[in-house]
């Protein structure tokens, strides 16, 4: 049975989520800004502002399958209360701010899900998740950077053979160009898809408490929120991770900037529409490698890009344990 909550605490426990949220933005702000930034087609104060804006009016485009996987399809909603909740947001959270303060691009989206397995888990044993949907997720953790690859070595294929006749310089004129809409394109996805995962989060809490009736659903007044709170983390930047997203792991021209955000984009579209909440980190890195393998495989500098791999690995179980060990701390303290 949950314990039913006073206004206070619910609304401390909202809080939270939304900090995870800002935090998301802070951290995931790379993945929108770091193709612009690094082809120098935007300084990065005013790439932050455009990314934010269009983080913010994602829900105007999409609908809310993800927050509904998020909310219904990772642990059984039956056996989420206010320790599951606050657990598995701890999980999610220290995990950001270790891989944000060491500079890794590890993905926001699973650590919150491991924060959410951990946090179910430490209260029920395997039988609280959802197997069904977190199988989903999981092979989106290897599909989502696969797919951003081939199509951005597709896109750069099919604009290399576009722009033969072209001269160098007009090339990259007309590519500073379009990476304005391609980096809008992709702020859309990412907001479209990540901001929905704590919308599913908060909407799945109010649930839980009997403040949503009978059937999950998400309130207007949750998407604003979490839309405006991911937005205004984008604002603040991540510098650490633009540089290892822009600069390290291949250099970027526009064209191949371009390549990459729009092959990044289309698969978070994709994702979104069909509700599987996948990793934007894995998407872009996945792309921003192919427009490099496309040149050459030396292109790519493949020590940065494994390491990067490593942390997606270790993402889902290290988040996991921090929220079980979060679950196991308040429970003993609540006795």
């Amino acid at each position: 049975m949950t314990m039913t909550l006073g206004l206070p605490v619910l609304t401390g426990l909202i809080a939270v989520a939304l900090l995870f949220d800002f935090l998301n933005g802070l951290h995931d702000a790379a993945n929108s800004i770091a193709t612009i930034v690094s082809t120098r087609v935007l300084r990065p104060h005013y790439a932050v502002v455009w990314a934010a804006f269009f983080n913010f009016v994602a829900f105007m485009v999409f609908g809310l399958h993800v927050a509904q996987t998020i909310g219904t399809g990772i642990i059984e909603p039956s056996i989420i209360d206010t320790q599951v909740i606050f657990a598995a947001l701890i999980g999610a959270i220290v995990w950001n701010l270790v891989t944000w303060g060491l500079g890794i691009p590890s993905s926001s989206s699973h650590a919150l899900i491991g924060g959410l397995v951990g946090g179910g888990m430490a209260k029920t044993g395997i039988s609280a998740a959802v197997w069904s949907g977190l199988s989903k997720t999981v092979l989106a953790i290897v599909l989502s950077p696969l797919v951003g690859m081939v199509l951005a070595m597709v896109l750069v294929a099919i604009v290399s053979w576009l722009a033969a006749r072209s001269t160098p310089f007009a090339v990259d004129r007309a590519f500073r160009i379009l990476q304005f809409g391609s980096a809008s394109l992709y702020s859309l996805g990412h907001g479209g898809n990540d901001a929905q995962k704590t919308m599913g989060i908060i909407a799945v809490l109010l649930y839980s408490q009997g403040r949503l009736g009978s059937q999950f659903s998400v309130p207007f007044w949750v998407v604003l929120s979490c839309q405006a709170s991911m937005a205004l983390g984008t604002l603040l930047g991540g510098w650490r991770i633009v540089r290892t997203m822009g600069l390290r792991i291949t250099k970027l021209t526009p064209m191949q900037g371009f390549c990459a955000e729009t092959g990044g984009a289309a698969t978070l579209f994709m994702a979104t529409v069909l509700g599987v909440p996948v990793s934007t980190t894995h998407t872009i890195t996945g792309a921003i490698v192919g427009v490099g393998a496309a040149r050459r495989a030396s292109a790519v500098r493949w020590n940065v890009a494994s390491s990067i791999v490593y942390a997606w690995v270790i993402t889902i179980p290290a988040s996991a344990l921090v929220a079980a060990l979060t679950y196991w701390t308040v429970a003993l303290l609540l006795r």
